[in-house]
């Protein structure tokens, strides 16, 4: 099975902290996987290191490869990897319409500019999109007068035009009352069932869907847990990751933290 992303005893720099050193972590392709960890566990930065916003500090014994090469166009990357942060949709350009959110995946831009084209495939994919999610009515809306939800769906369909293998959803539910949280757990749940990779980023128990197999605990940029999500997410392992008392409960799949 190919690894999504393959690190080796890697170290990375924000500013002039070390988040990571000697760290190693593979992500395998069409295993979905959730990375779960509290603030300033180093999820964002591996985030970035997956959208090639950072890059590790180089050493004859680390490497980090995606889909297996170490060599990216960013641009390129976009068709194999799609990306919807917390970061992105607070930093996107509020006057851009709807449709122009989603067209601007094809150039990894913050709305579109005028020397970008868009030839009548890449338009219907815009549109086959916003239909696959329910927001063709919102196409004329500026960014800016949408609500969270329907934000976060603009930026997921301007990840999903370029039909990538993988997804990478930071915080999907952030943000959210619980109709519009119950309703994007339903997309994302929609999509694996058609074959769609997910990589969940989140320090939220509730955002995991049923669907995700493996779960990763980072606490203070170490790899503290992995494994098969019903041995790993227990009342015991979550309690010693977020330094408190904590009950884990069950049902049809999903799971809640309680106060312990």
């Amino acid at each position: 099975m190919q690894n999504i992303i393959e690190l080796k005893n890697i170290s990375v720099f924000q500013q002039r902290n070390k988040v990571f050193k000697d760290f190693s972590l593979s992500l395998k392709k069409g295993q979905n996987t959730v990375i779960l960890g509290p603030n300033g566990a180093g999820k964002t930065t591996l985030l970035k290191l997956l959208n090639r916003e950072l890059y590790i500090v180089a050493n004859e014994k680390s490497s980090i490869k995606i889909f297996g090469k170490d060599r990216w166009n960013v641009h390129e990357l976009r068709a194999h990897l799609g990306v919807v942060s917390h970061h992105l949709q607070s930093n996107y350009s509020n006057s851009a319409l709807g449709l122009y959110v989603v067209l601007s995946g094809f150039y990894a831009s913050d709305g579109i500019w005028q020397h970008q084209k868009f030839d009548k495939e890449q338009l219907e994919l815009a549109y086959q999109t916003m239909n696959l999610l329910g927001i063709e009515g919102l196409q004329s809306r500026q960014f800016s007068t949408m609500s969270t939800g329907e934000q976060r769906k603009f930026l997921l369909a301007r990840a999903l035009v370029h039909n990538p293998e993988v997804l990478v959803l930071d915080e999907p539910t952030s943000g959210l009352d619980l109709r519009a949280c119950f309703q994007y757990l339903e997309i994302i749940q929609d999509l694996m069932s058609r074959g769609k990779n997910v990589i969940l980023v989140t320090h939220h128990v509730h955002e995991i869907p049923p669907e995700i197999n493996r779960v990763i605990l980072l606490k203070e940029c170490q790899v503290v847990g992995d494994g098969d999500k019903a041995k790993i997410l227990t009342s015991k392992t979550l309690s010693s990751l977020f330094d408190r008392s904590i009950n884990i409960v069950g049902q049809n799949g999903y799971y809640q933290a309680l106060p312990g």
